[in-house]
């Protein structure tokens, strides 16, 4: 599989990367054996790029798979912390529940935030700087669905990794159009940063198209991985094969089983939280009062889930 070098960093990925989010619980909510054991057939498939985050709860299963393989791969974290000493707290935990000593990519988690996070986390940043100098972490990033905040990480020193959301689609792009969301990364490319890509597949939604997205990402002349989240290892394989160009996959089990997030309604109490914490505007009231989502503007991040006081929120 076809290997990149993160920007200016030094750290090299391959342009596959596997994506921890769906298998734990705020979506799939595997087992951590069944998710170990998933993690461990990519890394022995020629995956050598993990991404991860405390929200994720995933830590245990990539812990499992690195004991099982003896590989050890390229991980990148993330967390919402914006304090100093919660970033540290965050990165301990990462470290501990992983098993390892460093890390390779610690992000800011900024999904849904605005430019100004910069300053709102400036305790977190400094954290991860911090620890940068002394080698525990090897690389600063922030991870995000804003276009100007991508604009905004071109221009900092202090950045080094970008992870931003993009599609064919524009699917779940925050703070303007695919476009700007194309001109941002290429800005950041200018300005040495490290890129992979989140979402191409528009969090699942896009699978009818998976070949197309694809390509679309793969045309894209400025990223050096990209970031797709994994649940089985058919998923692994038909990835696996399609990053190594081989186009025959008719023998492979489909992947094009799209998965949808839905509100048990009967369950609902109409608190509001899940409109609240979607920033795609998903999530509203149906004329009964009870919520529903929206599956054109879902992108299944999974957000909402843990949001819900009633566990009304289901991932289909």
């Amino acid at each position: 599989m076809k290997k990149n070098i993160l920007g200016n960093t030094g750290i090299e990925v391959t342009e596959l990367c596997f994506g921890a989010l769906p298998m734990g619980p705020l979506q799939k909510d595997l087992s951590v054996e069944e998710s170990a054991e998933i993690v461990a057939y990519a890394l022995k498939s020629g995956i050598t790029f993990v991404d991860t985050a405390q929200m994720y709860k995933t830590y245990s299963p990539i812990k499992a798979a690195i004991k099982e393989t003896g590989i050890r791969p390229v991980i990148a974290t993330k967390s919402t912390a914006a304090s100093y000493e919660e970033m540290e707290e965050a990165m301990e935990e990462a470290l501990d529940e992983m098993g390892i000593d460093y890390i390779d990519i610690f992000h800011l988690h900024a999904a849904k935030v605005n430019p100004d996070v910069f300053d709102i986390r400036k305790g977190a940043l400094q954290c991860l700087l911090d620890y940068k100098s002394k080698g525990i972490i090897k690389a600063v990033g922030i991870s995000t669905h804003n276009v100007k905040v991508v604009e905004a990480a071109a221009e900092r020193q202090d950045i080094d990794i970008v992870f931003p959301l993009i599609n064919k689609a524009g699917r779940g792009i925050v703070g303007g159009t695919e476009e700007e969301m194309r001109a941002a990364i290429s800005m950041c490319r200018q300005n040495g940063k490290g890129i992979y890509l989140m979402k191409v597949l528009g969090g699942g939604t896009l699978l009818d198209e998976y070949s197309e997205c694809m390509e679309y990402a793969r045309n894209l002349d400025c990223y050096d991985s990209i970031a797709v989240g994994m649940v089985s290892k058919e998923e692994v394989l038909y990835n696996v094969k399609y990053f190594n160009n081989e186009k025959d996959l008719d023998d492979i089990i489909k992947i094009k089983n799209k998965k949808s997030i839905q509100v048990l309604q009967g369950a609902c109490i109409s608190c509001g939280k899940c409109i609240e914490v979607c920033h795609n505007g998903a999530p509203s009231y149906d004329h009964t009062g009870k919520s529903y989502i929206d599956q054109s503007k879902c992108i299944q991040c999974g957000y909402c889930i843990p949001e819900c006081p009633a566990f009304a929120i289901r991932m289909a």
